[in-house]
């Protein structure tokens, strides 16, 4: 089937139409014309004044739940809700029952998402059943689809273990991702440790058990001159590590989620279970300054860490409630909303462009290529139950007036719109 995209603003800095008002013809799922003007009549057609295209985004740190955990989510409904989000690409945790960590795992997931309508790339673990003793069998998933390796919402705590892990990674190109959290630093705190902590009277996780694993990741990293991606960053410090080992030459990069970009832990005041989160909401300080890094360029990417929890995990005191919320069908417009001053070519970019680079999955808006394209404007968005395509519901968003608009997306050949 064709499909005419009409009158769309291209965004995105490696295409030679960036900045234009174009209309794109695909075909068969390849782009085969970018002209001021196409017709044909038996077309698809999409046409809208004020919308953006650019190369399909990515999301590098998503849990499907699935095996294991499906009455919070599925492979299915995570794909679904990823469209509505604007991705074309998911990377799913191993974070499952069985684990993510080896080959049969990973093609358990290629297959069951298969016939989705974006694609869905399996995360292997980085060591067996995520326990932090052994490593996995990394470089069959590799072989197998795995896109990248992460321990996931358990980070590697043993160095000798990464060491080897980066070193393994190496050979064949491989990436890591570690969330940046030492569990030996009150593992059992609540919320971000501070004075809004100390005031609610909840035990509070430090910020120097985020920034010491990020200092020791490094020095590994410079000791084996792997690749390294730190993910779910929440305090300015770790900005500073990050850029100071990129001015070094490090091949290290970093993200952020929309959440550590639109709250702070003084948003847990009436104790909302869906802000907790790990790693915590930090202080207001700690949240500019990771907005002026994602606008400066310190931060490489968006990762919605879209983790769905059931009513029970939620619906209870602080204390017991699982930390974690769903977050890719909101994750745009929280970051438009928290930084208004983004342009459409810098959203392409924090949401594709460098991921597509950091894990060697490149597109572009150009003749002859692949058609993998979100669409999205700057119009109000209120995400609502109703509108929800996820499994679960956790999410502080409900009904807020938010400024972005997820249109749809290209993938697979399929135009897919949201109503």
């Amino acid at each position: 089937m064709n499909i005419i995209l009409q009158q769309v603003s291209i965004a995105d800095s490696n295409s030679p139409y960036n900045g234009n008002k174009k209309d794109i013809l695909i075909t068969d799922g390849i782009i085969t014309k970018i002209d001021d003007a196409i017709t044909d009549e038996s077309a698809q057609v999409f046409t809208s004044g004020n919308t953006f295209a650019s190369p399909g985004w990515i999301d590098i740190f998503s849990h499907a739940c699935d095996p294991g955990y499906e009455y919070r989510e599925t492979i299915d409904s995570l794909a679904i809700a990823a469209a509505a989000g604007g991705f074309t690409q998911v990377f799913t945790l191993p974070d499952t029952s069985p684990v993510v960590d080896n080959k049969a795992q990973v093609e358990y997931v290629k297959q069951k998402s298969a016939n989705t309508k974006i694609n869905v790339h399996p995360l292997g673990a980085v060591s067996k059943k995520r326990e932090g003793a052994a490593l996995a069998e990394m470089y069959d998933m590799k072989q197998s689809g795995a896109v990248a390796f992460t321990d996931g919402l358990y980070p590697v705590q043993n160095a000798g273990l990464f060491l080897k892990a980066l070193q393994y990674v190496k050979t064949f190109d491989g990436v890591i991702i570690q969330l940046p959290q030492d569990k030996s630093i009150n593992a059992s705190g609540l919320m971000n440790e501070g004075i809004v902590s100390t005031r609610m009277g909840l035990q509070g996780i430090p910020a120097i058990a985020e920034e010491l694993l990020i200092a020791r990741d490094i020095e590994l990293l410079r000791y084996t001159q792997s690749t390294l991606h730190i993910t779910g960053i929440t305090t300015k410090k770790s900005v500073e590590l990050i850029k100071a080992a990129k001015a070094e030459g490090l091949n290290i990069s970093c993200s952020v989620t929309p959440y550590h970009l639109f709250f702070c832990d003084e948003d847990l005041k009436n104790y909302d279970t869906n802000l907790k989160v790990n790693p915590p909401l930090r202080s207001k300080g700690d949240m500019i300054a990771l907005r002026e890094a994602v606008l400066n360029g310190d931060i490489d990417c968006i990762a919605s860490h879209h983790l769905p929890q059931d009513w029970d995990n939620k619906a209870c005191e602080f204390e017991y409630a699982k930390p974690g919320m769903i977050g890719l069908q909101t994750a745009y417009s929280v970051v438009q909303t928290a930084l208004p001053e983004l342009s459409a070519e810098k959203i392409a970019a924090l949401f594709s462009a460098n991921a597509g680079k950091i894990f060697q999955l490149p597109a572009i808006i150009k003749e002859g290529e692949k058609a993998s394209l979100t669409l999205f404007n700057r119009n109000e968005f209120v995400f609502t139950k109703e509108k929800n395509k996820s499994k679960s519901f956790n999410s502080p968003f409900f009904n807020v007036a938010l400024k972005g608009t997820v249109v749809g997306v290209v993938s697979k050949g399929i135009l897919t719109l949201n109503n």
